[in-house]
């Protein structure tokens, strides 16, 4: 009943969406390619009670969570108490020893989290990822949304839903809450990034300078932004959109060319606000999920809202036995890839790529989790004339403020591929809008 009117504008609206640059781009074989990101014009719906469900369990979870990065960073009151294993979180690819003791402002750590859900057939929502380093994707729901308004504003008169248009609010509001004096900026790495199209978008809805690297200035203990005259002006606040070991050469990786020479050593006395905080990794590490649950009872003193898919870890002896054993029933992941990359399937593998993964397995059991697969509810995307039921997430968008806020709508993502749980655009998925209804 939603969705009929919107179709007839499915072309003009994709049309509108390749004009406007709406794209992502992958790296493939050395190549930089960029292609469109598919969208299909019905919505997936949400009614409010579901999602005041949902908003109460993404709120808990971001909380727990950045209770954890300040503890891990700080006391490490969860190692000492034996809910975590310590060698389980220094071995993370994304722990970072340059931040221990480095409270970033406000003591907030993911200002924007990025949660992927899925929903079973059976209703059950369950979170798959946690993401707080860098996510993306919540432009494309916002322009999807801004052009079918425009393509069909009779749908929206007469549907009662939660409008979208206030992200662009709420992210300023996140990012002035932790500036510390002087412009917001968002830096980028450059137009070959996946979501620079989001970079932009996201910088001149919310009016905060885009700059790359060769743009920002550290003096004196500050960090200072060039004019298009060359004059300095004084940065509070960056919103980065590159990874943690390119943000800074003479503290990360010293090859890196898009990143601002101490910038760290800026934010670690206070003088400017990095979104998010370095060090982030380690609780968005798909290994570190498993232990999310306990986070919320051992720093909440609450149950779980949410649910995590049950998940084992080959590091323990007795998850390593039940995956050996149930091989063929469950998805592995490597715990330091992302974009749908590094998941395997059991029941996919040949007896050889069996045999190989179970010794890389025995011999590297930190880098990969296990879990059940979850049958994830079909939703339907119109392909050629008709209504087809394909797998697909959503990635909920919580930002924190002064308290954690969740949007009221988010990135549905899902598969072209009838045959396919993978629904990362990385991975040829497309996009939907996600209604919420209002009351």
């Amino acid at each position: 009943m939603y969705e009929t009117d919107l179709l007839d504008h499915a072309d003009t609206i994709n049309k509108l969406l390749a004009r406007y640059g709406v794209k992502f781009g992958i790296y493939k074989n050395n190549e930089f390619k960029e292609q469109l990101f598919p969208f299909d014009a019905i919505p997936r719906v949400i009614d409010a009670e579901e999602f005041d469900y949902l908003e109460r369990g993404l709120k808990q979870r971001v909380m727990a969570l950045n209770l954890f990065l300040k503890d891990i960073y700080g006391e490490k009151k969860i190692v000492k108490d034996n809910v975590i294993p310590e060698d389980f979180i220094f071995a993370s690819s994304g722990y970072l020893a340059q931040c221990e003791g480095v409270t970033p402002v406000k003591d907030i750590y993911s200002h924007i989290s990025g949660i992927d859900l899925v929903q079973a057939k059976d209703k059950t929502w369950y979170v798959l990822e946690d993401n707080l380093r860098v996510p993306s994707g919540a432009s494309y729901p916002m322009i999807a949304r801004e052009l079918c308004r425009r393509s069909d504003p009779v749908t929206f008169q007469k549907t009662k839903l939660s409008d979208n248009r206030n992200y662009a609010q709420l992210l300023r509001r996140t990012m002035d809450n932790v500036n510390v004096g002087g412009h917001t900026v968002i830096l980028t790495p450059g137009r070959y990034n996946a979501a620079y199209f989001e970079h932009s978008y996201l910088a001149e809805k919310t009016g905060a300078h885009l700059v790359n690297g060769s743009e920002l200035l550290v003096e004196d203990d500050k960090l200072y932004y060039l004019d298009y005259k060359g004059q300095k002006e004084r940065v509070g606040a960056v919103y980065r959109r590159i990874s943690d070991e390119y943000l800074d050469p003479m503290n990360f990786k010293e090859e890196s060319v898009i990143g601002i020479p101490h910038i760290f050593d800026v934010y670690k006395k206070g003088n400017v606000a990095l979104l998010n905080a370095p060090g982030n990794g380690i609780a968005d590490d798909k290994g570190i999920y498993y232990f999310v649950p306990k986070m919320i009872k051992y720093y909440l003193g609450e149950e779980p809202v949410l649910h995590n898919a049950p998940t084992y870890l080959p590091f323990y002896e007795e998850d390593m036995k039940y995956v050996l054993e149930h091989f063929d029933s469950l998805v592995l992941k490597d715990v330091a890839e992302a974009g749908g990359y590094g998941v395997v399937f059991g029941s996919s593998m040949t007896r050889a790529q069996k045999e190989d993964f179970i010794a890389l397995l025995k011999e590297q059991p930190r880098r990969f989790i296990a879990q059940e697969v979850i049958d994830f509810l079909d939703i339907d995307i119109w392909e050629k004339g008709e209504a087809v039921p394909r797998k697909a997430d959503l990635r909920a968008f919580v930002l924190m403020a002064d308290e954690p806020l969740v949007w009221k709508s988010g990135l549905t993502r899902f598969s072209r591929n009838p045959d396919s749980f993978i629904v990362n655009s990385s991975q040829g998925g497309g996009f939907k809008d996600t209604w919420v209804l209002s009351q």
